[in-house]
């Protein structure tokens, strides 16, 4: 019997070995597949491949043309064709399948996107390209010789085109009917005189701000003794020419164009529901946002419930601290007391980014505690370019490269001191540094064992969910140790419920944005200058401020899970390894990886 036992075990282990080789070389040439399809696409952008820090096509702005859409759409399309035709998913290992299952949901997102293309508004506040472009100028070309400068001020000109091509594309929108709130275009008038105002457009006046960022990246060579002065003098003639003959000219033309829309913008909209198809334009949002099938009354439900839920824990901390009064007299008196403010002066300014930093230099130093994989790459906190800077406008991140030398950035808009509350700042800087985006999209980044386009991936409601997630992971972690600073990591959780009530409500509801503002004041202690800033935001990029709420409640769900099944065996840093050690992915593909964790802690 026992000799009959081991020669079972041992065929078992010899079929298990076996089934392991062929996994693997399946599992090879798939990944040496994709990551020779991902060089193709992402060699279709000059601006992806800077944004990783390479220069390939460093002197180029990418083609914004419809016609380069359906370009990279029908080279998915063929993609995805080939890798079904030459690879079975059924054979691949499970890890590999989720590869598979990335690439190809990549193309089916990216056919509905084309299908509505002429929704998102082309020129809004948020992520508009009149301040994008520059921004991607300024901070992520970086020039260490001359070629680089060169590619710079090619650039500069190539930026002319795109933005025309962008032009073209809001006014074919504008005609069918497809028009953003009229606020919009008064903030991009606004910023995009902005960009063209001062030197070397005037005699007089401060430096614009692209032409003070070239004239500082020619004056740095100069100083390293790259070029001389006549080299020196030479580039700055021709950065110059390029910012009046290229630059200049489209947007004098956007601004003009976007002043003659004026008239024809709503005041008071509702959201996109009042656009022709906007009720099917909604839901591909919401699809996109969330990774999920739910619709707009299921998330508002879930947001009002999160709204409750979160308002009694509210009211324990203001029993805790012993407050007398209701929660909106609470509210008023988090919103108006001095102690909680900055000073609106530099120092002040000073004093938010000098405090955030020390809030994550401690919690950054407990991350052992609680993963085992952790980030290389370093995190700074900015304030934002004077350019792009908005009263209340919230915070955000932005991904270094992965070679480390452009490191991750959380960037503040201090214009406003009585917008950026003590209370709440804790909870963004964990939200927007350790152990939120800087440390998932960084660790993404630097995985190895996965193919190079899952490195880059971001889903909004895998990314916004892990963040959101993190910021009650760092209460568990030892932060927070001052109670309204924890009532403040309230504030912030019952925003992102809020937005599920708020960004429904605006667009399949026809609320307006005074409804929502007063929903928003209602149940927060938001500054009301923060509250209008988001309640615009959400107008002008549907469905995306749905996926935090949505991603941390799955990103809960899945723990709580895997503690019940696993119960003393559970492991807090093979949770947060398995949940980031994949890169970004939609729920239902998490949900999956997390469960087959668990089978095989079990």
């Amino acid at each position: 019997m026992q000799k009959f036992t081991f020669l079972f075990l041992a065929t078992m282990v010899f079929l298990g070995l076996q089934e392991t080789h062929a996994f693997q070389e399946k599992d090879a040439a798939l990944n040496k597949w994709l990551d020779k399809q991902y060089e193709e696409l992402v060699m279709m952008s000059p601006l992806q491949l800077t944004s990783q820090g390479r220069k390939e096509r460093y002197d180029e702005i990418d083609d914004m043309s419809e016609q380069a859409e359906e370009e990279r759409l029908a080279w998915l399309e063929k993609s995805v064709q080939e890798m079904e035709a030459n690879f079975s998913k059924d054979e691949l290992s499970p890890e590999a399948q989720v590869s598979y299952e990335l690439w190809k949901y990549q193309y089916e997102m990216a056919k509905e996107d084309v299908e509505f293309r002429r929704y998102p508004y082309v020129f809004e506040q948020m992520r508009g390209s009149h301040t994008f472009l520059p921004n991607m100028l300024i901070n992520y070309h970086r020039v260490e010789d001359v070629s680089d400068m060169e590619a710079l001020i090619s650039r500069i000109r190539a930026s002319g085109r795109a933005m025309n091509q962008l032009l073209e594309r809001a006014i074919l929108q504008a005609d069918m009917g497809i028009r953003p709130p009229k606020f919009a275009y008064e903030i991009v008038i606004k910023e995009a005189k902005g960009l063209i105002a001062g030197q070397p457009f005037e005699e007089d006046g401060e430096e614009s701000p692209l032409y003070k960022d070239a004239i500082g990246k020619i004056e740095a060579l100069e100083e390293k003794g790259e070029i001389n002065r006549d080299k020196a003098s030479e580039l700055r003639q021709q950065t110059e020419a390029a910012l009046r003959e290229d630059f200049k000219p489209v947007y004098e033309e956007m601004i003009a164009w976007l002043e003659s829309e004026l008239p024809n913008l709503e005041e008071k909209p509702t959201g996109v529901s009042r656009h022709p198809n906007g009720d099917a334009y909604y839901q591909h949002r919401l699809r996109a946002s969330t990774t999920t099938d739910m619709s707009a009354d299921e998330i508002h439900q879930i947001g009002l419930d999160e709204v409750a839920r979160i308002q009694e824990e509210m009211k324990q901390i203001m029993a805790d601290v012993e407050f007398e009064g209701d929660l909106h007299e609470f509210f008023e008196f988090i919103n108006t007391d001095e102690q909680f403010f900055y000073p609106n002066t530099d120092e002040g300014r000073q004093g938010y980014i000098d405090d955030s930093k020390a809030f994550l230099d401690a919690l950054t130093e407990r991350l052992p505690n609680y993963f085992g994989i952790l980030p290389k790459a370093e995190l700074e906190v900015k304030r934002v370019e004077p350019f792009r800077e908005q009263d209340g406008a919230p915070q955000h991140y932005s991904r270094g490269t992965p070679d480390g030398k452009r490191p991750g950035t959380y960037y503040a808009h201090l214009s406003d001191m009585k917008a950026m509350p003590k209370s709440t700042m804790e909870g963004v800087a964990y939200h927007e540094g350790n152990p939120g985006h800087h440390m998932q999209i960084s660790i993404a980044q630097e995985l190895e064992d996965i193919p190079k386009f899952r490195t880059q991936m971001g889903f909004n409601a895998y990314v916004e969910g892990w963040a959101l997630y993190s910021e009650i992971l760092a209460k568990e972690m030892g932060g927070y140790e001052n109670p309204y600073y924890d009532f403040g990591r309230l504030v912030n959780e019952i925003w992102r419920a809020i937005r599920l009530v708020v960004d429904t409500g605006l667009h399949s509801k026809g609320w307006t944005e005074e409804q929502a503002v007063e929903y928003f004041k209602e149940n927060s202690s938001i500054s009301d200058g923060a509250i209008r800033a988001e309640v615009r935001r959400y107008m002008v990029i549907p469905g995306q401020a749905t996926g935090y709420k949505i991603g941390m409640l799955k990103i809960q769900e899945l723990r709580k899970m895997a503690e019940e099944e696993l119960g003393d065996d559970f492991d807090i840093k093979g949770f947060h390894d398995t949940v980031l050690g994949g890169g970004a992915m939609p729920l239902d593909l998490l949900e999956r990886e997390v469960k087959r964790w668990v089978k095989e802690k079990k």
